[in-house]
């Protein structure tokens, strides 16, 4: 949740502030600034509650001239409401020192009575702006005088300050600072919470993702808990909070800026559920023959040993990556290994459980998740091994796991994820393959189907997506209907959790996804006539048992929509159907959960909903 930009050097640092914060849009907020300084000590700062849109013609109808260094925020509100006065960036008493902040002060208040008490006024209800205030006393106690302006005493001082500030605060955050004495330096600072820097050409940024300055340069360093950055335009130092000075290197991200653009679809959400079969494709390839031999160890140091001696696995995760967490765990117990899946923020009990002979398997697409994080912390502590699968190269989970498999799908901008799941659940069906082949419970036969009929895959996604025409008739038949009801069961279940999930975050109506075996344990009671029930029924060993839940369904008045193939079709009967190519029972959540993407999306769509930037919505939830 919320985004960061900051900018030093000599192109229009407004201009690239505002455009980092568009990049950034993504994350969710509710208000947004910037604020900049110049090389004459002056300090430029504007805020709205609202988009970034309004920035931009508040920023060009008051533009301001040798800007060198500035930062920029995107505000989802966590202490006090959204508003001007609660937006950031944030300034001292003096109006010379401006914050920007992502994360939790956990001892803000505290620290808030002793600045008060001190005689500091405070102008907004956040906990960020505790860090600004405590700035200034951390540069009253280091005796700046007002005339001592010169950059080999004003540097030194600014960054001494920041550092005795960031050592007080408790808590997780990234965050960045300018001081409208020091123009020629911004500095930056880490903890639980993400910040990375782009090395540019005589200029530099830094920022809550890459995807905020990745059309200016693909160069990066992730900073890590407990890491300090001092930007200038020509060079970049790197501290602990200690002060000691720290060697980093830089990498260098693949991804095109042009890959963030809708590409000539409507909303980033459509254009990325069209690219699902690239993104199960650029995950599986190369990794999957032989199934059981060294790819996994190459690539991520699991060996066949490894996988034979893990007693269960634990799967661990939030929102839609913890219902591919719930395909994982049918997935795995039917080729005989024990395995659990558990929502990220309900783990701390379970944690205590995990032993050396666990493997905790931990899902995140940005990698920044704050739950499942503390999670993975937990389950270390307890002796555990832990396998991350993230789509993001550098994250904090990335560095924290012990194993990592990289989904590859590129950007996913819209809040709503789709192309990640289906990332997820190929690294899941990739992971899941190789631990059955090493353990024995594929034949060296069986395996090689087993990865010939993941290869079809993508083309069978290719295939359902050709379906959209009738999804989206099917979508606004139903666009008024403020309930929907998604029903089934097996390896299909958690996929109609993803399809209530899905329709609840961009469309803002009511729905449920039930396990359709408990339907008559309550759900049932709920039907009424026209209701619409979304019937996930392939063909697989619950057919029959799928056939009779939707029966009942419909003697209650539910108006049924069917996602089926050719051969279910026969036995189901519904008002309307989905008919999707056909695949092995154990693969179909890689297509079931296509029309139901496709189906919220144009619920939505007809409802006027604002699909890419969902209300209340962060795309990466970093804080708990």
């Amino acid at each position: 949740m919320c985004g960061i930009t900051g900018y030093i050097g000599d192109n229009k640092t407004t201009d690239i502030l505002v455009d980092g914060l568009k990049r950034l849009e993504y994350r969710g907020y509710d208000s947004c600034g910037i604020a900049v300084v110049d090389g004459k000590n002056s300090l430029y700062l504007k805020r709205v509650s609202g988009r970034v849109d309004a920035l931009d013609k508040l920023v060009t109808a008051e533009p301001v001239k040798g800007a060198q260094a500035g930062v920029g925020h995107t505000r989802w509100a966590t202490h006090g409401a959204p508003s001007e006065d609660n937006a950031h960036p944030h300034t001292d008493c003096t109006g010379q020192v401006v914050v920007v902040h992502n994360g939790i002060i956990e001892n803000y208040l505290d620290l808030k009575e002793k600045l008060q008490a001190g005689g500091h006024k405070f102008k907004s209800e956040t906990d960020t702006e505790v860090i600004a205030h405590l700035m200034e006393e951390k540069l009253k106690s280091l005796h700046v005088q007002e005339k001592s302006a010169r950059a080999e005493m004003i540097e030194p001082v600014f960054f001494e300050a920041f550092r005795r500030t960031v050592a007080d605060l408790k808590g997780s955050f990234a965050l960045s600072m300018v001081w409208s004495r020091c123009p020629a330096m911004l500095l930056a600072a880490r903890m639980h919470s993400p910040l990375v820097v782009g090395l540019g050409k005589g200029e530099n940024f830094i920022a809550s993702d890459v995807s905020a300055f990745l059309k200016y340069t693909k160069r990066v360093v992730f900073l890590n808990d407990g890491e300090m950055a001092a930007v200038k335009k020509d060079g970049i130092d790197f501290y602990t909070f200690a002060g000691k000075k720290t060697a980093k290197e830089s990498v260098t991200i693949q991804w095109d800026s042009t890959m963030a653009e809708k590409g000539g679809y409507k909303h980033f959400m459509l254009k990325e559920i069209h690219e699902q079969a690239e993104a199960v494709e650029n995950t599986l390839r190369g990794r999957l023959l032989p199934l059981g031999g060294n790819l996994l160890e190459t690539e991520m140091g699991l060996t066949a040993a490894t996988m034979k001696g893990v007693s269960a696995l634990q799967f661990i995760a939030c929102g839609t990556a913890y219902h591919a967490c719930l395909v994982g765990r049918v997935l795995f117990e039917n080729f005989g290994i024990p395995a659990h899946a558990d929502v990220a923020s309900e783990f701390t009990d379970r944690a205590k459980l995990m032993n050396k002979g666990t493997l905790v398997v931990a899902i995140s697409q940005s990698g920044e998740t704050a739950d499942t994080l503390f999670a993975v912390r937990e389950a270390k502590a307890a002796g555990a091994k832990v396998l991350a699968i993230t789509n993001t190269v550098g994250s904090t989970l990335t560095r924290e796991a012990d194993h990592v498999l990289y989904t590859h799908c590129g950007p996913e901008i819209g809040v709503a994820s789709t192309k990640a799941f289906l990332g997820q659940l190929a690294a899941i069906y990739l992971l899941a393959g190789h631990f059955a082949a090493a353990r024995g419970a594929l034949s060296s036969a069986e395996a090689r189907r087993y990865a010939e009929e993941l290869l079809k895959i993508p083309r069978l996604i290719e295939e359902t997506l050709e379906k959209e025409t009738e999804i989206a008739k099917a979508a606004e038949a139903f666009a008024a209907s403020e309930h929907f009801l998604f029903i089934s069961r097996h390896i299909n279940y958690p996929i109609a959790l993803e399809g209530a999930l899905k329709i609840k975050e961009i469309s803002y109506v009511h729905a449920e996804g039930y396990a359709a075996g408990e339907m008559k344990h309550g759900p049932i009671a709920i039907i009424y006539k026209g209701m619409p029930l979304l019937a996930v029924a392939p063909t697989g060993r619950t057919l029959e048992l799928m056939a009779g839940n939707i029966e009942e369904a419909k003697a209650r008045g539910a108006d049924v929509v069917a996602i089926v193939d050719a051969a279910s079709k026969k036995t189901i009967k519904a008002s309307r159907y989905i008919i999707l190519p056909e695949t092995g029972e154990l693969f179909t959540p890689m297509l079931t959960v296509i029309p139901l993407q496709l189906f919220a999306y144009y619920v939505a769509l007809a409802k006027k909903c604002d699909i890419d930037k969902p209300r209340n919505l962060a795309k990466s939830v970093t804080v708990r």
